[in-house]
């Protein structure tokens, strides 16, 4: 079985960083691929933000968040990490962390693509 547990979630304010982190445990074949979904309250899905294939270190961005987000590994401690800087409103959400195992190619494109999700931590973006 794996679990993911998420921390980090914070309310800052437009323009500030955040770093939101995700604990995997259990088999790592089982979470090779690991990433970050978002569903804002107005939101009807989880929207892809990143992820990453744990054991390559390749990583996959939404359009939103390219070149403002960063999803990286420490494979010592099994952790993945979401650094959020230039933080805009419509940032705010639930962030999960969400993880499955890697079949080829890009790591976790749909909600559907995860076997395991954590319970989400709270992101609150205001000016």
């Amino acid at each position: 079985q794996v679990e993911l547990v998420e921390s980090g979630g914070d309310s800052v304010q437009v323009g500030g960083s955040l770093r939101l982190s995700c604990k995997a445990s259990g088999e790592p074949v089982n979470w090779r691929c690991i990433g970050w979904f978002r569903r804002s309250p107005s939101a009807k899905e989880r929207e892809g933000v990143g992820s990453i294939n744990f054991l390559f270190g390749n990583t996959y961005y939404a359009d939103s968040v390219k070149g403002r987000f960063t999803v990286s590994r420490d494979r010592d401690k099994n952790t993945m990490y979401l650094q959020m800087t230039s933080l805009k409103s419509e940032d705010s959400a639930m962030y999960y962390c969400a993880a499955g195992r890697w079949s080829g190619g890009r790591c976790l494109e749909k909600p559907s693509d995860a076997s395991y999700w954590g319970r989400g931590t709270q992101v609150t973006v205001s000016s």
